[in-house]
This record gives structure tokens, C-alpha cells and sequence, in this order.
């Protein structure tokens, strides 16, 4: 079945049904298909007709409009009157929904804080605009958002993500609600001032929004499923929030903001706790963040090394549970493309990381590490923490192309097994500093 929402047609899969006038036996009766009673307390009947789940419900005591009056926007509180041919639309739904607007009913709004974040992500798959009285509501409702569970927010966040297309609408609504003050890792980042050669569109903030609005498009074009859209989106709208704690202006105000790839970790990983986003996004959008800046070669020829990529592999970790070449390539684009225009583009260097990195994959042992316990043991490393630094600089010569199996890890070890060493002792006294 399909909806529109201005102007745009949508698959729906959720149709709630509220009927008047009849009792329950004579629903039951009326109802084509298979029929089912899912909610007695409640009185909800629920009917599937060729795959298609409509769920029935029986008002009840009150009148038709104080039951449109409990519902939470204009545009959901309309119904159609099968003796007249009319439309029910006691709140103006209709002229709401033309113009792209979300106003609450009545009061009753508030019996469930929720609908502000449900506000959010209607504003982010449909582009409606909260207005302002609304917005004065949802702003009076903010204390209570502590009382919500984590798995209701998630709810609401994930529709956002999985289904949105005006990411950048849903952030201000957000902000516009009063809400945003509960996620401060994103509300840290406006007003942060970003170098306008390469970022005319404004503040950080917009940015995130408007490289939202591009992962929304990326995945849609690629053909993400719902996590993978999801995992995308919401990598766009938390790559930069490092930004927020590295931006600096120098003595002749120019705009920086290095390092804001690591500084932003922490911050993403806060903000999907506090949105309830389960282990697995973590595990791959973190990896995301810290690696959206490398795309741009080191060095004067501006080429990218056998090398270089697979050490990115190695760093997301697919294998593992991380995010894939791909999916950190799809971030890059959304950045580059969520800047407005005009913006200094430079050089577009991801088609040669994704063929190299087809090439690369080939490569049976590629992002694996094939220096074993054995072959420490044969050199007479002492087990223990050293073997990590060992280890670790095995993968970086493994990286760069010197060995491709075990005997040739071995070989590498035993050539270089005293300066191997030295650096591994380095690397142990400065970790053992650290603590």
C-alpha cells in the first residue's frame, strides 16, 4: 500500500486502523483474511490480506475527536467517515500535511516524551518542518527525556537513519526542539567555525547534516540494506565531532582542525551510547571516524602505495567485525559531497584506494598477520608483552610487501632479529611509562 508525504509516494508497512460504530464480533465479521485478535485488553484486531498487516482497533469511550486528540500529530489524527465519503480531519491535517508541517493535537502530546525524537525522525524521512508552538511543547517536555529507555530512543534514531533523506532537517529539528542539549557531543559543534575554502557551507554542524543528507543518498544509490544504511548515515553525522575539541584559529584566522579524526572517537562512541545504538554499529563506525582523513596521499607525487592500502585494511579490521574498504570509502564520499558549493574539491583519490584495494584483496593472506608464535620462539624472544611489539612490526613489513607467507615471516624475523628487538624494547619502556 501507499502513502504520500508531500508530494512523495511511500511504501507503507504499518497501517493502525481505528473503527467506529461497530463492536468487535462485527469487526471480526467485516474483516477479509486472516483474522486474528492481538490486543483484547485494548481491543485491537489485527487482519493480513495478501501479506499486508492491518491492525484494527476499537476506540474507547470517548468521542471521534478526543480520540484524534490523543494521537500525536495533525497528520496522523485524520480519518475517513465510509457513510458521508468525507474526510475526519477535526485538526487540519490536511493543510499540515501540504505544507510540510508538524503540529502537535492537543496537550495529550506530552503523555508520551517520546514523540518529540519521533518529531526528529519524521522531520528527517519527510523533510516536515516543526512549528513553532510545537517546538515550545517538545521544549517544555526536555526534563523527562531521562525517564525514556535507551531501546525506545534507538527506536526512533534508527527509523532516522535506516529511512531518512533529510538528515540535515531532522538535526534541526532536533536542536529546534530543545532536544539536542541531550546529545552534547553533537551540540558541540555548532556554531564551531570550519575554513571556508574548503567548507562554505558553514559550521561543523551543518556540515554533519548536510554529509547525512549525502549518506542517506550514497546508500540508497548503492543499495544498502537497513544496517548498512543506518551504519553509513550515522557515520556522517558523527565523523567530525572532533572538530568540536581541535578547531583552532591562528594569529591569522586561519581555520585548523588536525588530529579531529582521532579527537573524535570518544565523542561518537558517547554519542551512540546515549542514543542506545547496539555494539555492532560501534564496532563499525568508530573505525570510520578515525580513518576518514587518510584518503589524501602523503608526499609530493601524490600517489598512493600497495602499502598504504593494505594497511587501511588492516586498520578497519573487516575481517574482525569492522567496517570494509567500501564502507569507509562511502564515508569519504559523503564528506567531500556534504560541503556545499563551491567547496575546494582537490584531488579524488578514492577510485584508486577501491581498484587497488580489489587488486590487493587477491592476496590470500592480506590483513592477516603471518608472523606466528613459533617462529618468536625460534628466535628466542622472551614471551610475553614483547611479542606485541614484535609482532606489531612484522605487520608493517608485512604491509609493505616483504614477506607473503610464513616461512617468509620467519626468514624476515631471523634477518632482523637484533634490531627488531631494540625497537620492541623501546616500544615496551614507553608503554610501561605511560601507565
Amino acid at each position: 500500500m501507499l502513502s504520500r508525504a508531500r508530494g512523495v509516494e511511500v511504501d507503507s508497512k504499518d497501517i493502525d486502523i481505528e473503527v467506529y460504530g461497530l463492536t468487535a464480533a462485527q469487526v471480526t465479521a467485516a474483516l477479509p483474511g486472516h483474522v486474528m485478535e492481538v490486543g483484547q485488553h485494548f481491543g485491537i484486531v489485527s487482519a493480513t490480506v495478501g501479506g499486508q498487516v492491518f491492525d484494527v482497533s476499537l476506540p474507547r469511550q470517548e468521542s471521534e475527536t478526543e480520540a484524534f486528540a490523543r494521537r500525536d500529530f495533525t497528520i496522523n489524527a485524520m480519518g475517513w467517515d465510509d457513510r458521508s465519503g468525507d474526510v475526519v480531519d477535526p485538526f487540519g491535517g490536511q493543510r499540515d500535511l501540504a505544507a510540510g508541517q508538524l503540529r502537535h493535537t492537543s496537550t495529550a502530546f506530552g503523555d508520551d516524551p517520546l514523540r518529540v525524537l519521533r518529531a526528529m525522525q519524521l522531520s528527517g524521512r519527510f523533510g516536515f518542518e516543526l512549528v513553532p508552538e510545537t517546538a515550545q511543547l517538545c521544549r517544555s517536555l526536555a526534563p523527562v527525556f531521562a525517564d525514556l529507555p535507551k531501546a525506545r530512543i534507538w527506536g526512533e534514531f534508527y527509523k532516522l537513519a535506516s529511512k531518512g533523506t533529510y538528515i540535515s532537517k531532522a538535526l534541526e529539528t532536533l536542536h529546534i526542539s530543545g532536544w539536542e542539549e541531550h546529545f552534547p557531543e553533537l551540540a558541540a559543534t555548532r556554531g564551531v567555525p570550519q575554513d571556508p575554502e574548503w567548507h562554505p557551507e558553514g559550521d561543523v554542524h551543518t556540515h554533519l547534516g548536510l554529509a547525512g543528507d549525502q549518506a542517506a543518498r550514497i546508500a540508497r544509490r548503492e543499495q544498502l540494506d537497513a544496517h548498512g544504511t543506518a551504519t553509513l548515515v550515522l557515520a556522517a553525522v558523527t565523523h567530525d565531532l572532533g572538530k568540536a575539541l581541535s578547531t583552532i584559529i591562528d594569529a591569522k584566522d586561519r581555520i585548523s582542525s588536525n588530529g579531529h579524526n582521532v579527537t573524535g572517537v570518544e565523542p561518537a562512541r558517547s554519542f551512540l551510547h546515549r542514543i542506545g545504538a547496539p555494539g555492532r554499529y560501534e564496532d563499525k563506525i568508530l573505525p570510520l571516524i578515525r580513518e576518514h582523513m587518510c584518503h589524501t596521499p602523503e608526499g609530493h607525487h601524490g600517489t598512493i602505495s600497495d602499502s598504504a592500502v593494505r594497511r587501511l585494511i588492516r586498520r578497519l579490521d573487516h575481517a574482525n567485525g569492522g567496517p570494509s574498504l567500501e564502507d569507509w570509502a562511502r564515508l569519504v564520499e559523503a564528506d567531500k559531497e556534504g560541503r556545499g558549493a563551491g567547496a575546494r574539491q582537490g584531488v579524488n583519490h578514492l577510485p584508486t584506494w577501491l581498484s587497488k584495494a580489489e587488486m590487493l584483496g587477491k592476496e590470500r593472506m592480506v590483513g592477516t598477520t603471518l608472523l606466528k608464535g613459533a617462529a618468536l620462539a625460534d628466535a628466542d624472544i622472551p614471551r610475553g608483552r614483547l611479542w606485541q611489539f614484535v609482532i606489531e612490526q612484522s605487520r608493517d613489513a608485512q604491509d609493505d610487501g616483504l614477506f607473503s607467507d610464513e616461512d617468509g615471516a620467519a626468514a624476515w624475523l631471523h634477518a632482523n632479529r637484533d634490531t627488531v628487538v631494540a625497537e620492541a624494547v623501546r616500544r615496551l619502556d614507553e608503554f610501561q611509562a605511560r601507565k
